[in-house]
């Protein structure tokens, strides 16, 4: 993975089998945050099967980018990620995701987790502990990149624009935002329960450099992403279109899947529609 060469069809494999995992992982432990994780599978298996400069074997490497899911419910994907990587065996994300004394807990957490840069969840706090990771990087004249994934919802949080002015400022060009943009978050629509539109045009007032793409385009995806930074000494944001859900029928761009996990016949017929899909 990370070659020189991109394998599109490799990076659609990836993202088949951590959504695979991932409803899996919700049945077993029977928790929530389906929706959210299936979203943005194929950002994450474009992220670990080609752009992110890491080491499994050595997951401290001190010039390794670092990744921070600041949508933090989304664990199971990032889990499924990171296991499929190698950080971990994949055994530890499918039998012992949420279970009590786990280290997977049911929002992501660096302690005791290989791969994982920082523990979120409480929404709006992963922006700006990466503007500090890119802050340090700069002043240090390290060469790592700081990729921070956002749920929709948490830019409804003051604190995220408040490290939106920050990055620029400080010109964290070593900085890339990925707005999981699925359109819904915990009580509806998100144009219902605060529209952010228009969310690119607000970014780019703030100073970033913008981007918007379709977030289930894996080419695309690869695209923008080798792309950054899109402008010297400005940091990059990419907003990723998705549907909450995606890959699976009857979960797709439904706000009940931001809760309920699947069960028996669910997750049988998830794994059908999954592996019959690209």
């Amino acid at each position: 993975m990370g070659g020189t060469e991109f394998d599109l069809s490799r990076c659609r494999a990836l993202a088949k089998r951590i959504r695979q995992h991932v409803v899996r992982m919700t049945h077993r432990a029977k928790s929530s945050h389906v929706g959210s994780s299936l979203s943005m599978a194929d950002l994450l298996a474009v992220l670990y099967g080609e752009i992110l400069r890491v080491e499994p074997d050595q997951p401290d490497w001190p010039d390794r980018d670092r990744f921070i899911l600041s949508k933090g419910h989304g664990a199971a994907g990032a889990y499924a990620a990171l296991a499929e990587r190698g950080f971990f065996p994949l055994q530890w994300a499918l039998e012992t995701y949420y279970q009590n004394g786990s280290a997977l807990a049911g929002h992501i957490t660096h302690t005791g987790v290989p791969g994982v840069d920082a523990s979120t969840g409480s929404l709006g706090h992963g922006l700006s502990i990466a503007c500090g990771m890119a802050l340090v990087g700069k002043r240090d004249l390290r060469p790592y990149r700081v990729f921070v994934m956002l749920s929709d919802g948490e830019c409804d949080e003051g604190s995220t624009w408040e490290a939106a002015l920050f990055a620029p400022h400080h010109h964290l060009d070593n900085l890339v935002a990925i707005v999981d943009y699925n359109k819904i978050q915990s009580l509806g629509r998100v144009s219902e329960v605060l529209n952010l539109e228009p969310l690119g045009k607000k970014w780019e007032s703030f100073g970033w450099s913008v981007r918007e793409i379709d977030g289930h385009d894996v080419e695309a995806i690869h695209k923008v992403l080798r792309a950054v930074p899109f402008e010297p000494g400005r940091p990059s944001c990419v907003i990723a279109h998705t549907v909450k859900g995606k890959g699976v029928s009857f979960m797709e761009d439904k706000l009940a899947w931001h809760y309920m996990p699947p069960n028996d016949q669910e997750l049988e017929q998830a794994l059908a529609e999954l592996e019959a899909g690209e």
